[in-house]
């Protein structure tokens, strides 16, 4: 009988193949739920407002980049998923 898989692994698998949607829409997030924060604050300048809710998002995604770099490399060492996408064949890589 197949083992059927849980949510966290499901939503993992999701992550794992979408690395960059991942990223991007956890960006989105960031810049939007920063600037909510910073448009509740009075007293700042409107420009001064974009700039950090930029700096937020940018320190985001960094973190998230580091973190998708960091479940690849875990991957690759563990051997949990092949060494290339699944659009190209390995066989075809190295003919010249």
């Amino acid at each position: 009988m197949a083992e059927s898989k849980t949510k966290f692994a499901e939503i993992r698998e999701w992550i794992v193949d979408h690395k960059l949607r991942t990223v991007g829409c956890l960006w989105l997030s960031g810049i939007s739920g920063s600037i909510a924060y910073n448009w509740s604050k009075p007293g700042m300048k409107t420009s001064v407002r974009i700039i950090h809710a930029r700096l937020h998002a940018q320190a985001l995604t960094l973190a998230a980049l580091a973190g998708a770099a960091a479940v690849e490399y875990y991957d690759h060492k563990t051997g949990a998923t092949d060494r290339y996408p699944k659009f190209l064949k390995p066989d075809n890589l190295n003919k010249d």
